[in-house]
């Protein structure tokens, strides 16, 4: 058994964006206490406006390896590609 606080992954949303931004990592007892150290360590500009910790235990990631098996099959539908579909003259850059 560890007498290590858990690891909280921190993420930050700024003051001119909509989505929240993964800006590092730290230990705390709680996520309140998450939260106050992650203001403390990575809003000390006042560049935040919202905080999201995630205890890190709790993430399920893939890994790099299985990438191939994991995105090929994206490969073979190529209408989700925006070059699959023709867009008219007249609607210009988009």
């Amino acid at each position: 058994m560890s007498n290590e606080w858990p690891l909280w992954e921190i993420f930050i949303r700024g003051q001119h964006g909509m989505s929240h931004r993964h800006v590092g990592s730290l230990h705390a007892a709680d996520e309140a206490g998450a939260i106050k150290n992650a203001r403390d360590v990575y809003t000390r500009r006042n560049e935040g406006v919202s905080i999201w910790v995630v205890e890190a235990r709790n993430i399920t990631a893939s890994s790099p390896s299985e990438k191939g098996p994991m995105y090929e099959p994206s490969e073979s539908k190529v209408y989700r590609h925006p070059t699959f579909f023709d867009i008219p003259d007249d609607v210009g850059a988009m």
